[in-house]
């Protein structure tokens, strides 16, 4: 049975192994994957931190935030918004008396109060003119609103623009400090900006943007504390609130290559990424927070609510479309994502993904694959599995134990997936292996063994020990005989002749084959097989037999067929015989060849003598010749008659040979039964030299064999026994017979 090796694989593949390549290959895509950070991979990581913060939202230990709220039932009670601006002003007013420590607006008034008494006048019709001039006399809404804000310490709230805008001159600015290189290029910006009116923006203690920006899926976990717009950098409202709180003139950035780290005030430095955006804590949305703008109108809040706290004005009302999505709230308003990045910082509970961070997720995934590719062989697939899972929890504790306690994300996703692909392509490169070399294997025994067989060996191909081992094994020749005569038969007709062929081998080695037996070559219209290899087979020499005595009998099938065919056609045949010699023993299976090609076959002594003993099938005109030790193990099962005691050509020791004349039905009749006791007799005068008795014995045997093909074998023995009348053997004979052609 022939089987050509792979190609040379090259010797740095070969001797890591090719599953471990496959591994690190897909380990450096990971790796550059991570490094380039497409949308899908961001995403994964944004949501691992949003599950943290699902699992622990940021306690409300401390309310230094109070959210004056133009809820709905304020609008219901007041008119929409916006509202008058000496309404405004008002509020203002009534924090500022109830101790607000700083109130800033989560909204922006861009364009002079229509209410305004000149607007008024200069807008009703059919005024007298002295009534035009008392109004145009009195101060405008917005200046109401200016003296209320100078009159206490307000943030106004400013918005970035996607449209391009010229600051106008003159208006007060809030600066910044460098603490490293310019970080404006990591920073998020705008082209435009919208202030409020002029009059406003000069009597405000601070100005500050509060504009958000979303994450791509539309959550809001950073905000940005500095943002650079109409070619500036712009404070965002919380910063400000801070800013003046502190009463720091500027805001410093510290910064690094790799962008901003923190903006630093006086008391304060909160940590943000390279953007200049803090990660914050969420807390989940609490009512707590909020105050109705219209029980502070109307006097009927408590002032405790608001005395010493920052106080954000902002609104809920549904139909201002002001309302964000968090980790842990579907929808909370705007304004309240300020108020907690005021509390986050007020209560340094700020969270912080360093610039680091990547790169120590890479080095993680990065030990841990290695660790997997290493240990993948020599630990196993079940073994291999429970580190992981250990390495996992392992990998998952830390990052939590990070976010929990120090406030630092880490990102668990990437080390765990890289390594969760590195051992995905392990498994399934050894599972593809292992399905190939299955393959291979049915490939290059399908032709050689049952179909049944072939399942098995794939299924379990450490079964099949290749290299050359020792192991008893029942070895069977088969040969057509007069092959000679039939080719010259089809000398005029070569494909004849290879139809013929395959005509009569394919029978063959289905018997064969359907007994477990393993083909191990043709050699023209012979063939060589052996049983218990690659598999084990327990009753090796049975199957054996049962097979030899099949392919007799489809050897018979096919001849009645080519008779009935030849009488059809009106054309000869000439009958297949076929001879056939089986022995057991010891034997080396295994690869057999050179490096470019081999052959899984069979050497020993028993191949030898199972080869002679199927020569010998033509010397004693039989059709089935068994060897000493496959007699034997059949004794009872199957009719077996022992023929001689020879010495093979080429061997020096003699073997007694046996003759296989059919199953176990016909062992067990009668006849048969009358028939072996005859031919022991007849061999037992043989080689006691009773030739007389012998010649007696042969015709007993005659009668009780007749139908089952021996009468040729009884005609040797009668001519023997003549011959030995004439001229008897040696006095050291022991009646072994010495044969002289293979």
């Amino acid at each position: 049975m022939s089987i050509r090796p792979a190609a040379p694989r090259r010797r740095l593949v070969a001797r890591i192994g090719l599953d471990r390549v496959l591994a690190t290959a897909v380990l450096l895509l990971l790796v550059l994957l991570r490094l380039w950070d497409p949308p899908p991979v961001e995403t994964l990581r944004l949501r691992t931190f949003d599950a943290f913060q699902i699992l622990r939202p940021r306690p409300a230990t401390l309310r230094p935030v109070t959210i004056v709220d133009i809820d709905e039932a304020s609008i219901r009670a007041l008119g929409q918004w916006p509202w008058s601006r000496t309404r405004v002003a008002d509020l203002v007013s009534r924090l500022t008396e109830a101790g607000a420590a700083a109130i800033a607006f989560d909204a922006v008034f861009p364009e002079p109060d229509r209410l305004s008494p000149a607007l008024v006048a200069e807008t009703v019709p059919g005024l007298d003119a002295q009534s035009r001039a008392l109004l145009a006399k009195l101060p405008s809404n917005d200046r109401i609103l200016a003296d209320a804000v100078a009159a206490s310490r307000v943030i106004l709230g400013q918005t970035a623009l996607v449209q391009p805008s010229d600051p106008p001159a003159g208006l007060p600015e809030t600066g910044f400090a460098l603490l490293g290189p310019d970080p404006s290029a990591h920073i998020a910006r705008f082209p435009g900006l919208l202030r409020n009116v002029p009059e406003l923006e000069q009597s405000a203690a601070g100005r500050g943007l509060f504009t958000i920006v979303p994450e791509r899926d539309g959550i809001v976990r950073r905000v940005p504390l500095v943002l650079i717009a109409e070619g500036r950098m712009v404070p965002a409202l919380a910063l400000e609130v801070l800013r003046v709180l502190t009463g720091s003139g500027a805001v410093m950035l510290r910064s690094d290559e790799a962008g901003v780290g923190a903006a630093v005030l006086p008391g304060f430095e909160v940590p943000t990424d390279a953007t200049g955006s803090v990660w914050l804590h969420f807390n989940h949305h609490d009512p707590a927070r909020f105050v109705s703008a219209r029980s502070v109108l109307d006097g009927s809040f408590d002032p405790a609510r608001v005395a010493q706290k920052i106080v954000l004005i902002g609104t809920s009302a549904i139909g201002l479309l002001d309302n964000k999505t968090t980790p842990v709230d579907r929808t909370i308003p705007g304004v309240e994502v300020h108020a907690q990045v005021l509390e986050s910082v007020l209560t340094r509970a700020t969270l912080s993904y360093p610039s680091y961070a990547a790169i120590v997720e890479v080095l993680l995934a990065v030990a841990v694959s290695v660790g997997i590719i290493a240990f993948a062989p020599v630990l196993g697939a079940a073994w291999l599995l429970l580190l992981g899972a250990v390495v996992a929890v392992f990998i998952a504790a830390i990052s939590w134990f990070r976010f929990s306690e120090l406030g630092i994300l880490l990102d668990p996703t990437f080390p765990l997936g890289a390594s969760l692909g590195v051992y995905a392509v392990l498994v399934f490169t050894n599972y593809t292996r292992e399905q190939m070399g299955r393959q291979r294997i049915r490939s290059a025994f399908s032709q050689y063994l049952s179909p049944a067989l072939v399942d098995e060996l794939a299924a379990s191909p450490e079964k099949l020990r290749l290299g050359g081992e020792e192991r008893r094994l029942t070895i069977m020749f088969s040969d057509v005989r007069g092959f000679t005569a039939i080719s010259e038969f089809y000398r005029a007709d070569p494909s004849g002749l290879t139809a013929l062929m395959n005509r009569f081998l394919t029978p063959l080695t289905d018997a064969i084959i359907g007994r477990r037996g393993t083909i191990d070559k043709y050699m023209g219209d012979a063939i060589m097989a052996f049983w218990n290899a690659p598999l084990d087979d327990p009753d090796q020499e049975a199957n054996a037999c049962a097979a030899a005595l099949e392919m007799i009998a489809r050897m018979n099938a096919l001849n009645a067929a080519r008779r009935t065919e030849a009488e059809a056609g009106g054309f000869p045949v000439l009958p297949l015989e076929v001879g056939i010699g089986i022995n057991t023993g010891r034997c080396v299976v295994g690869n057999m060849g050179s490096a470019q090609r081999f052959d899984y076959s069979v050497l020993g002594d028993t191949v030898n003598v199972a080869s002679r003993l199927e020569g010998q099938s033509k010397t004693y005109s039989v059709q089935i010749v068994l060897g000493a030790a496959t007699a034997a193990a059949i004794a009872g099962r199957f009719a077996v008659l022992e023929i001689d005691r020879i010495r093979v050509k080429g061997k020096s020791l003699p073997e007694t040979i046996s003759v296989l004349a059919g199953d176990a039905a016909l062992a067990a009749s009668p006849a048969f039964r009358e028939l072996a006791a005859a031919h022991a007799a007849l061999l037992a005068a043989y080689r006691g030299r009773d030739w007389a008795a012998a010649r007696a014995h042969l015709e007993s045997c005659r009668e009780r064999g007749a139908g089952l093909g021996l009468d040729r074998l009884y005609d040797l023995y009668a001519r023997r026994v003549d011959a030995f009348e004439r001229e008897p053997p040696p006095e050291d004979w022991a009646g072994i017979h010495v044969a002289e052609s293979k």
